[in-house]
């Protein structure tokens, strides 16, 4: 069908739009480039979860940035994640369901040491907290130790119970780590929620005994213990949440 319109060339319809013709082509090469960009970066993104299926966006931005030099891309976090988002590749995390802390016991509980505290080296200050993973019909227990300024994992410990003498067993991993003269000379805190495990005499003396202070957190709010409670959603959420395994033998 013939079309009763009149026909405007690409100048004319440029000087309308009030842009050169040269800024008019560079404007869809741009986006051509983008588009690119973005498929390789989903392509990689895509080889990465292959091997780590539910990373996050942040990880996977530290991961890619060898890639992004490569290929001369520059990304920002935020455009990551937009493209995560539009290729349905960001991750859900699933809600805490099994409770693993039971603060309503007998045992003393200490107050918060650590609020507006910022470590400035390693060995000022050790973060716990217990997690739980689901093997066949069972849960397991795994009770990390990790030092806040390193962000390394100094101790843990996997059980089949949530009893103290498996909690303890993280913590004599973690303190066999620290040398004699660390111990008389760092001023070290252990932090941790207020759970039976944590406030039990058995894990306190041994905390003591060690000149190890003693900080707990004091409304339950996650924020109070929040290193912890990241790791414990890294290693679930992104490794451990991927394999089946019929017991921890």
């Amino acid at each position: 069908m013939k079309s009763n319109y009149p026909k405007i060339g690409l100048g004319k319809f440029c000087r309308l739009l009030g842009v050169t013709r040269q800024a008019y082509y560079q404007h869809f090469w741009y986006q051509e480039q983008i588009v690119f960009e973005d498929e390789l970066i989903v392509s990689e993104v895509l080889k990465i979860r292959k091997n780590h299926r539910h990373i996050g966006g942040r990880k996977l931005y530290e991961l890619l940035q060898p890639f992004l030099l490569e290929h001369q891309i520059k990304m920002g976090r935020d455009r990551l994640f937009d493209v995560l988002s539009a290729n349905y590749l960001l991750v859900r995390r699933k809600k805490k369901q099994t409770i693993t802390t039971n603060s309503f016991h007998r045992f003393k509980k200490y107050p918060n040491l650590i609020r507006n505290f910022v470590p400035t080296a390693p060995y000022q200050l050790w973060v716990s907290d217990i997690t739980y993973w689901r093997i066949k019909k069972d849960f397991v227990y795994i009770s990390f130790i990790t030092d806040a300024y390193s962000r390394k994992i100094v101790g843990y410990h996997l059980g089949d119970s949530l009893q103290t003498s498996e909690t303890i067993q993280a913590l004599e991993m973690a303190i066999s780590s620290l040398s004699e003269e660390n111990k008389k000379s760092l001023k070290l805190i252990h932090h941790s929620d207020r759970g039976t495990q944590y406030c039990s005499n058995e894990y306190v003396k041994l905390l003591e005994s060690n000149s190890i202070g003693i900080s707990m957190t004091e409304n339950g709010d996650p924020l109070e213990n929040a290193i912890a409670e990241r790791v414990n959603g890294i290693i679930k959420e992104e490794y451990l949440n991927d394999y089946q395994v019929d017991n921890i033998m």
